[in-house]
């Protein structure tokens, strides 16, 4: 059965396609904790500017990779003075990092030879 894209298989306006948010926020964690905005911020950066990633869809990832156990959450201050919430990756978020790393090199491999060789 061939398959057949529908719109919500669209990569989204901010050009981040489905499912990579999370494991971008892992990565970024792997440098040391950041707050919400500053893993926003370092994500729109890292990326030549490309990639924005919006509150709307930041924080319910964070939400979720914190239910996951995947990241750890503390208030402090942040640079400008505010109180924030800080994430941490925690062992199980290093682990799954590494797995969506894992997968993520496999499928653009596949991608790849397709693009090669067809």
């Amino acid at each position: 059965m061939p398959m057949v894209a529908t719109p919500k298989d669209e990569t989204p306006k901010n050009g981040m396609p489905s499912g990579a948010l999370a494991m971008l926020i892992l990565r970024v964690l792997h440098s040391g904790p950041l707050h919400g905005y500053a893993i926003a911020q370092r994500i729109h950066v890292l990326s030549s500017e490309v990639l924005e990633v919006e509150e709307g869809s930041l924080y319910p990832a964070l939400q979720k990779i914190l239910l996951k156990g995947w990241a750890s959450a503390e208030w402090g201050i942040s640079e400008t003075n505010r109180k924030v919430r800080f994430y941490r990756l925690t062992p199980a978020g290093q682990k799954q990092l590494q797995a969506e790393l894992n997968d993520y090199d496999r499928v653009t491999q596949a991608i790849q030879s397709v693009l090669r060789t067809a």
